[in-house]
């Protein structure tokens, strides 16, 4: 079993994304909203060394939300989701996202 996560930036993707899951039989994930650390350091006044960097990060789009989803799979199903998230968010280009799996040693509530 893995874990597979991917951080997306295009958060218009995710119900691309689950829909075409869905057709290759691949259900049951979690979607988060999170926000890029860029947006934070962008809003904190009591960094000055980061000057030029704040400036630069606020004509950035990085205050809008990402969507972190989160999927618990089999070695299987983990190939085929790579390669629908990898073709329809096309994670070659830059500011799209990032997709990871960690390896998971227990799971439980998972069904049969």
């Amino acid at each position: 079993m893995n874990l597979l996560t991917v951080i997306l930036k295009k958060a218009e993707l995710v119900t691309e994304i689950c829909k075409e899951l869905a057709e290759e039989g691949i259900h049951g994930g979690t979607i988060i909203d999170g926000t890029g650390m860029a947006s934070v350091i962008e809003k904190m006044d009591d960094l000055p060394i980061f000057g030029m960097l704040k400036s630069i990060l606020a004509d950035d789009d990085d205050n809008e939300v990402v969507k972190v989803m989160l999927f618990v799979m089999s070695d299987e199903e983990m190939e085929k989701s790579k390669k629908i998230i990898h073709n329809t968010v096309g994670l070659d280009e830059p500011n799209t996202g990032i997709m990871f799996a960690v390896p998971v040693t227990f799971v439980e509530g998972l069904g049969a």
